[in-house]
């Protein structure tokens, strides 16, 4: 059983990609639901209120992501020391979790994959692709941010170009091309070289 990762910048669309290696069977690792889910335990849940103090969590004990989100897209250093806290717990768990599955192969589903260095635990790496003005008119959709939020936000992800060098697969999520088809394609790859990774 092999480890694949698929990663793209916001908006890209990984979560519909997802959606459709879920219809062929492929247990999928949402990296993102899950560091949130971790942040709540009290290994991570301290490191996070000495980072962003105790309005990092509500009264009932809920992780308040509109107070960790805003200090930490607007100061550097906290969004580094975030993720140095974060990214390798969620690393050891996205690894138990792949154990416990029996698929030819699981998807692994982060944003920054790349950045964290996460992608050095995998066997392949998918990129989902999209054109600036689709991804930020989704995450609008989706978010209800401003413009300006949203540039912010992209501004501190690697750029798309940089990241085609680390992928085995780049799907194009620009509306002219079938995702589905694509899917199937590298579907069909990733079982070939699940039985062969040699």
């Amino acid at each position: 059983m092999i480890k694949v990762g698929i990663t793209g910048n916001m908006g890209s669309g990984k979560t519909t990609v997802c959606s459709i290696f879920a219809t062929l069977g492929i247990p999928i690792y949402d990296a993102d639901s899950r560091a949130k889910a971790l942040m709540l335990e009290p290994r991570l849940k301290n490191q996070i209120i000495a980072l962003f103090g105790t309005e990092a969590y509500d009264l009932q004990g809920q992780l308040n992501t509109t107070h960790i989100s805003k200090q930490a897209f607007t100061n550097a250093t906290l969004l580094t020391q975030l993720n140095e806290a974060v990214h390798p717990v969620v690393a050891e768990d996205a690894l138990a979790w792949h154990a416990a599955q029996t698929a030819p192969y699981t998807l692994r589903e982060a944003a920054l994959l790349i950045e964290s260095g996460s992608y050095k635990q995998l066997d392949q790496l998918i990129l989902v692709t999209a054109p600036e003005y689709n991804r930020i008119q989704r995450v609008q959709m989706r978010n209800q941010w401003s413009l300006a939020e949203i540039k912010a936000r992209m501004a501190k992800q690697m750029p798309e170009e940089e990241k085609r060098a680390y992928a085995q697969h780049i799907i194009s999520n620009d509306g002219q091309h079938s995702l589905i088809k694509q899917v199937l394609r590298i579907h069909a790859n990733l079982l070939s070289y699940a039985a062969n990774p040699f």
